[in-house]
């Protein structure tokens, strides 16, 4: 009985030893005191498998106690055996001998002495050892005792052999008493847990990438000179750890448990948990660091691969989707499969770069184009939808709902998962391609060289005419335009074109302005019918208002006014070629000042962005004049004032010198222009009186 009653008094010599310590945990001598004892010899283990080893012992020994005094305390779920024998025999084979010694030290000194000569005996004892081997082979060493001692508590009741041991240390007599005991037991366990916490943490440190970061990165530095305190702080954690289980073997029922062991534990368990929060951060940081490393290269190697002459497309294709060959990375539309990259080799190819907010009209459009050219042998290439999303967690459900429902209505490929899409793509496709919110169309040829870094401008334009969508072809097809009916209304409505064909009059219209809409309509027919001239009206919308304008489109089909397009996608679509022209002809070069048909078309984009309606007539012989609302009502409504012109000079004619004399210098208009990166003119000209326009930002968001 002499053995039991000796522990307490050394347990308790122990706690005040370790008391004065505490105090001088950060103390500049006891810190040169660690370090004289640290020599290492350069020498190599790999502590994987011992770690992940020592984890699972402690894993599965750490008691519930209620569980235990039930005869439940065995972990019934069993973990696949991640690490092979001779991989764990390899790792011990230099370590077995040092980490018995080191058990030793711990069952030795926690039965007398203090706490601070422990830990240095131990320090000294693998002076040999780097800062992360010191702290896995005392973590192990402490893990035999421990996991020995909680397998004896876990079988005494079952097994003979085990309850024959369990007798000898004592274990029943623990189990007795295990209701007074629970605050040691959980506050060992929250020590254990900051332990293996502050040990992985050193691990992680060493295992870290050296092309990647040096000892002298900021992070990395501040961790490293924390590492002496925080191994010095583990090992005497081991030590206490050691010393309370040893205590509680040698208990006699008329002990009395006091509180300090708890207080004792939970400090050091305070103590570990800040100095692990502290290097966690670091090590945050570093790896922020070795990302943007990371990042930084595959940036840098996307940039090689697109500036490089390649015999196919693949490279490119590959450093953009997917460089892994174990998954299939393309969803097909069409045969609603996953398919690998390949089938997109030697081919022309249409990178469909968008948010999730990629209008249903886009789609559309693209769907009919995109679905002719697959008809036309001469004329074939892929689309391939590249979604750029946010991936933050907590918008990846519904993001994953959305790009679901947008991918449902593409035929052409997508990528399967937007999570593949690397942040190196996304910023290259940003910095190089000018990509921000707006949808771009990429071309590549079939050796994956970029032909155009926005295709739809021509796809727009000109539709499939403008394969293989070059700068050198879309500068041929400019060459062969001017600006006419043909050219605005090309792929949008035949029987406009027909009305043409035949020799009437056209007049094309719009805004939003309801009253305007009315008046205008009916007095232009009025007009035209005593001038016995053959004028049909189609009304063609305003840009960005859809629901405006779909309230106008019913009014003007309930009252006849004129004809109109009841698709909201052709009203769209006008608009866009009209954007798009002005973007291909500034990515040539062209201003107002130089080039007719830009003067004509940042007319028509003014007139939209104004208050009022507009009107474009176009004549039998191709002839145009065009107006912004007020005026162009003002010229009918003054017919008889210029109906005599129209007989001697034609009815457009007659119309445009009229229009002419009631332009005053007083004007005020507004150019909106979507924007997209890189594409913005600096200047911009008023095109009604050549003066440049001032520029403001706007922002908008029309939810209609």
């Amino acid at each position: 009985m002499a053995s039991h009653t000796r522990s307490a008094p050394n347990m308790h010599k122990l706690i005040k030893n370790d008391r004065r310590m505490l105090s001088a945990s950060d103390d500049n001598a006891m810190t040169k005191q660690i370090l004289a004892t640290h020599a290492p010899d350069g020498r190599m283990v790999d502590f994987k498998p011992i770690l992940f080893t020592i984890e699972d012992v402690i894993r599965r020994a750490t008691p519930d106690i209620g569980n235990v005094l039930d005869g439940n305390g065995q972990h019934e779920d069993m973990l696949e055996d991640h690490i092979g024998s001779a991989e764990m025999d390899g790792a011990l084979e230099s370590l077995t001998y040092v980490i018995q010694k080191v058990g030793a030290e711990l069952a030795c000194k926690c039965s007398g002495g203090d706490a601070h000569a422990s830990t240095m005996a131990i320090l000294n004892l693998l002076s040999n050892y780097s800062w992360d081997a010191k702290v896995v082979i005392t973590m192990a060493a402490f893990a035999v005792n421990y996991g020995q001692y909680w397998l004896l508590a876990q079988l005494y009741t079952t097994n003979m052999l085990a309850k024959a041991l369990a007798l000898l240390k004592q274990l029943p007599d623990v189990m007795e008493n295990s209701s007074s005991l629970k605050p040691q037991f959980e506050a060992l366990n929250k020590l254990v847990k900051a332990m293996m916490d502050v040990t992985k943490c050193i691990v992680e440190f060493t295992e870290l990438p050296s092309q990647y970061i040096s000892q002298d990165t900021p992070a990395m530095s501040v961790a490293i000179a924390h590492f002496p305190t925080a191994t010095y702080w583990t090992i005497k954690s081991a030590v206490a750890c050691t010393s309370l289980i040893e205590s509680l073997v040698s208990l006699t029922h008329e002990r009395i448990m006091s509180t300090t062991e708890v207080w004792e534990l939970s400090s050091l368990a305070h103590k570990e948990t800040n100095i692990y929060e502290h290097l966690r951060t670091q090590l945050d940081l570093c790896l922020q660091h070795i990302d943007g490393k990371k990042h930084l290269e595959a940036y840098q190697n996307l940039v090689r691969i697109s500036e490089t002459h390649h015999l196919d497309n693949m490279k490119f294709i590959r450093a953009l989707i997917s460089a892994r060959d174990d998954i299939q990375p393309l969803y097909d539309g069409t045969s609603k499969t996953t398919v690998h990259l390949e089938i997109l080799k030697r081919k022309h190819v249409l990178l469909l770069i968008s948010d999730l907010d990629i209008s249903h009209e886009e789609v559309m459009v693209l769907d009919n184009l995109f679905k002719e050219s697959q008809q036309r042998q001469e004329i074939r290439y892929e689309i391939v939808w590249i979604p750029i999303i946010d991936q933050s967690i907590e918008q990846q459900g519904k993001n994953k709902h959305t790009f679901k429902e947008v991918q449902m209505m593409m035929p052409w490929f997508s990528v399967h998962e937007p999570s593949i899409i690397e942040r190196s793509v996304i910023r290259f496709i940003k910095e190089k391609w000018n990509f921000t919110k707006k949808t771009i169309l990429v071309a590549l040829d079939p050796q994956g060289k970029v032909s155009s870094t926005n295709a739809l401008h021509m796809l727009w334009i000109w539709g499939n005419q403008a394969f293989p969508f070059t700068s050198e072809r879309e500068e041929a097809l400019w060459k062969t335009e001017s600006w006419r009916l043909e050219l605005l209304i090309d792929g949008i409505d035949l029987s406009i074109l027909d009305w043409a064909a035949e020799g009437r009059y056209i007049c094309l219209f719009g805004g939003e302005d309801m009253e305007w809409i009315k008046e205008f309509t009916m007095k232009t027919k009025q007009v035209a019918k005593e001038a016995k001239v053959d004028l049909q009206m189609a009304y063609v919308g305003k840009n960005n208002a859809k629901e405006r304008v779909r309230k106008i489109t019913i009014m003007i089909g309930e009252n006849k006014l004129s004809h109109y397009w009841p698709d909201s996608t052709l009203i769209w679509f006008f608009w866009a070629r009209l954007e798009s022209m002005m973007y291909s002809k500034l990515n040539h070069g062209r201003t107002v000042e130089n080039d007719q048909i830009m003067q004509e078309i940042m007319t028509l984009l003014s007139f939209d962005g104004s208050d009022k309606g507009w009107a474009i007539f176009f004549g039998r012989g191709g002839e145009m004049t065009r107006a912004k609302g007020e005026t162009a009502l003002g010229c009918i409504l003054a017919y008889e004032e210029w109906k005599t012109e129209v007989e001697e000079k034609g009815f457009l004619t007659a119309l445009a010198e009229y229009l002419q004399q009631l332009r005053t210098p007083h004007h005020c208009n507004r150019l909106i222009l979507p924007g997209l990166a890189g594409n913005i003119p600096e200047n911009v000209v008023c095109a009604e009186c050549g003066r440049a326009m001032e520029k403001y930002l706007m922002y908008r968001c029309c939810v209609e």
